[in-house]
């Protein structure tokens, strides 16, 4: 009799505890996403222990956070993964975001140096809003239409410094627009490929320095009296090109192969990883203070170098091959402006933001009226510049600025 009593409140027991799980399952909405983002961590961690974090960045109630926390912890231990407190070699940080759409939850899983991401899609809840928290709206304004191409340009107090294939010019401001004031060449003794790139640069002082295919030139902002009497030399050079440079750290600069347009993926000074073949790069801001840099690889893939580890970046299948930051003040302070991939009906540009390793859009596209050929960020990063190529082959600088929703 006392067995089958045992039986009986055995039975009890377990159905209490399978009501109880059933009645979870049947209110909380983070079950489903909580298996499979666990069932992903565990693919990529194997049994184990790990640190977990949790970040909302979504419009997840934060009081919803720890019931999630607890589903991940459960989840993660039916798996064979223990979350400890205490320090550890293996660290899972998961971000509770959202884009324009749908909910994503995205697991950063460190083993020690390595980092891999795992990301989990949500239904939509109701109608996603046109832009995420934070969201902002770029606008731009041409500042100058050109019929040979243009590589790059420089805004100074005095003028526009602008840099073609074969020469660089000076532009000033008068009342119908900017006309030339000086030009020089540069003397250019290597073939360029179809496209070329080319950048400019302040050089601390009162001049500028250019880069191109094989030769690297330097000059002054004042422009000349009169013409050809402009100072700006140039000179055969495969000295590393200088990339966009994040606040004091210190300048990084990258071979460029002028025979094939893009950066080889030798950095100087490298902290630890090989970038692969890049066409643009760009310093953001990590949360905790640091900074990581983030590449387009000539495959179209993007990464994040940061910590010496390579980090693929995913929510990017969309983006073209040009990038720059702009330091906007708006939403985390700091986006990057990307064009469209050749996939898309029209060129455009469109700012995304970091939470994790996921590009978040934070703004509508921005339709241009032609081609993107390159997109550089101002010398003060508070803009972009973005060089068009529209019809009949005729070029214009857009300047793209960002204004705070």
């Amino acid at each position: 009799m006392k067995a089958m009593k045992l039986i009986r409140w055995a039975a009890m027991g377990l159905s209490v505890l399978m009501g109880v799980r059933s009645s979870v399952a049947a209110t909380s909405p983070w079950e489903q996403p909580a298996a499979a983002m666990a069932e992903k961590i565990a693919g990529i961690l194997g049994p184990g222990q790990a640190h977990l974090s949790i970040r909302n960045l979504s419009r997840i109630s934060n009081e919803d956070v720890p019931a999630i926390r607890k589903l991940l912890e459960e989840d993660l231990k039916m798996h064979g993964v223990t979350v400890s407190d205490d320090e550890s070699a293996n660290s899972i940080r998961v971000t509770l975001s959202e884009n324009t759409r749908a909910r994503l939850w995205v697991a950063e899983v460190a083993e020690g140096s390595v980092t891999q991401a795992a990301l989990v899609q949500l239904a939509p809840e109701g109608e996603q809003p046109a832009q995420t928290a934070g969201g902002l709206k770029l606008r731009a304004e041409t500042i100058l239409t050109s019929r040979e191409p243009v590589l790059a340009a420089l805004e100074t107090a005095n003028g526009l410094v602008v840099l073609e294939p074969e020469q660089i010019l000076f532009e000033t401001r008068g009342p119908a627009g900017w006309h030339e004031q000086s030009r020089a060449s540069i003397g250019q003794k290597r073939p360029l490929p179809r496209d070329p790139k080319g950048i400019l640069m302040p050089d601390g002082g009162a001049g500028f320095e250019a880069w191109l295919a094989g030769t690297q030139c330097k000059g002054s902002f004042e422009p000349a009296p009169s013409p050809g009497q402009w100072t700006v030399s140039c000179y055969a050079s495969d000295d590393p090109w200088p990339l966009p440079q994040f606040e004091n750290a210190t300048p990084v600069k990258a071979f460029f192969n002028g025979a094939r347009n893009y950066f080889t993926g030798v950095v100087t000074p490298n902290d630890g990883a090989d970038p692969p073949h890049f066409y643009a790069a760009g310093w953001i801001a990590r949360a905790g203070g640091g900074a990581a840099m983030v590449i387009g690889s000539i495959d179209g893939k993007v990464l994040m170098i940061e910590n010496g580890a390579l980090k693929p970046i995913a929510g990017t299948r969309d983006w073209g091959s040009d990038f720059a930051v702009i330091h906007s003040g708006c939403g985390t302070g700091t986006q990057i402006i990307a064009s469209s991939s050749g996939e898309a009906a029209a060129d455009s540009l469109r700012a995304y933001e970091f939470p994790a390793l996921e590009a978040i859009p934070v703004s509508a596209p921005l339709e241009l009226l032609g081609t993107i050929m390159v997109l550089w960020p101002a010398p003060d990063g508070k803009t972009v510049l973005a060089a068009v190529r529209g019809a009949a082959n005729r070029y214009e600088v857009d300047r793209v600025s960002a204004l705070c929703n």
